[in-house]
């Protein structure tokens, strides 16, 4: 995409250019972001995983929920804030789009302090409500401590960088993502091990990067033709609030419920050990890796979508939709073979030889490459119902597979199968979401048919 566009400019390149050219050519630069990420994410449990202790690599996988709920909080205003810019700018209203820019981001900024001081001041329960074992516990509030500071900068970043995304302007949020990210990955060693912080360099390394990401991000605001942020532009209205929720809320949902997810996991991998609870973080990180390049291809698709459905170009939503769903799901069955044939030795990149964790974890990941195919549909629904405004459909869809559908079933398969019930929660979950997304998916693409039918008299 050239870097440089007027409005009316990025309007015409995002209604004309040929799909599913388009979709690709934003996809490269937010699938690199997410790919980037999640190294960025991997770091920590890779180099705590060299200290050789599986209560300190327990203890990253404890903290991972309360930076999914910053995270939840960054995805909610920033894809509420950007859904409603695609469609408004698809439609040619640049100045409501600055007002929800402002307002998003420095509404989320505002949230990220309050969750700073939150979590500065309660981290000892908040450690053990995250699921931590009294071996587990001092690791998990050393990590807390200098991971706090950086929320307000994770949770703007992240609005930052969904707004830049959905103006069309993913190589600017590509730019501002992996520096942090890169920076992560230098500096983890370096605290560590060089400076001997342990589990708490690892956080302050975060903390740091997330902070330069910040940074960059919003540098790449006045870049581009892109909007930028303004105090005076900030409009803190009921009705703003509303369209946040309305295009966010499914984004909260999902992470919120990513995070709660985690917590249940954690408890009732606590059962079985620190060993369990380790290989079970580790599971997730690495399954982050595969996925987070599926959510990649979605955000480069999404601003496709909102642009065009706001300028009632249906017929293009739908052949970018189908695109985004058949590609995805091709490329998750190829990744699931060599994820199941390689499962024990990914497993040890992040532990060593620890048996018990190598054993557990590779069971796991190899229960989840038997659905990861399943998962792109569920994605893409979940990802376009948002963009288009369908808040309820895409909020009911979102929660399936770490919400209503996952809960029972890491409630109940413990109970009847031990330690193999918690590893083949996360896919049998993933499977019946995967289910329930096929009616929607078969009724939506008829609805854009028959829009663009009407259209076209």
């Amino acid at each position: 995409m050239p870097k440089q566009m007027t409005a009316e400019q990025k309007l015409t390149y995002m209604t004309e250019t040929p799909l599913p050219r388009l979709v690709l050519l934003l996809s490269v630069p937010t699938i690199v972001s997410m790919l980037i990420t999640s190294f960025y994410n991997m770091a920590d449990t890779y180099f705590v995983g060299l200290i050789g202790s599986a209560s300190a690599s327990g203890a990253v996988g404890v903290a991972f929920p309360l930076m999914a709920i910053m995270q939840a909080v960054g995805f909610m205003f920033g894809h509420g804030s950007g859904n409603h810019m695609a469609r408004v700018l698809g439609a040619g209203d640049a100045a409501d789009a600055r007002k929800m820019a402002s307002t998003g981001f420095f509404s989320a900024f505002f949230v990220g302090l309050a969750i700073m001081a939150l979590g500065l001041l309660a981290a000892d329960p908040l450690a053990y409500a995250l699921g931590s074992t009294p071996t587990i516990a001092p690791y998990a509030k050393a990590y807390l401590g200098y991971l706090m500071p950086g929320a307000p900068f994770l949770i703007a970043s992240l609005v930052l960088n969904n707004q830049l995304r959905f103006q069309g302007s993913a190589f600017y949020a590509m730019i501002g993502i992996t520096s942090g990210a890169v920076l992560n990955i230098i500096l983890d060693p370096v605290f560590i091990f060089t400076f001997g912080m342990g589990v708490a360099g690892a956080a302050l390394a975060t903390s740091l990067s997330q902070a330069v990401s910040f940074f960059l991000l919003l540098a790449g605001t006045r870049r581009g033709g892109n909007i930028r942020i303004r105090w005076h532009d900030f409009t803190p209205t009921l009705a703003n609030f509303r369209e946040i929720l309305r295009g966010g809320v499914p984004s909260l949902a999902r992470q919120g419920l990513n995070s709660l997810a985690t917590v249940c996991l954690n408890l009732a991998s606590g059962g079985y050990g620190d060993a369990a609870i380790a290989a079970m973080s580790i599971v997730t990180r690495v399954m982050m890796m595969a996925v987070s390049a599926i959510i990649g291809f979605g955000q480069g698709y999404q601003p496709v979508a909102g642009y065009n459905y706001g300028a009632k170009r249906y017929d293009r939503v739908r052949e970018a939709f189908l695109f985004m769903s058949v590609s995805a799901t091709v490329f998750m069955a190829i990744c699931a073979v060599p994820g199941y044939l390689a499962a024990p030795h990914l497993i040890r990149l992040f532990i060593g030889n620890d048996a018990d964790v190598v054993r557990i974890g590779t069971q796991a990941l190899r229960f989840q490459c038997l659905t990861m195919a399943l998962l792109p549909l569920n994605i893409c629904c979940n990802m376009t119902f948002q963009t288009i405004g369908r808040t309820g459909l895409a909020t009911f869809l979102s929660t399936a597979r770490q919400g209503y559908v996952f809960f029972p079933v890491i409630f109940l398969l413990p109970r009847v199968w031990g330690l193999t019930g918690v590893e083949a929660a996360q896919p049998i979950a993933d499977a019946v979401a995967f289910l329930i997304c096929i009616p929607y998916t078969v009724v939506f693409l008829r609805e854009l048919r028959e829009a663009n039918s009407v259209m076209s008299k």
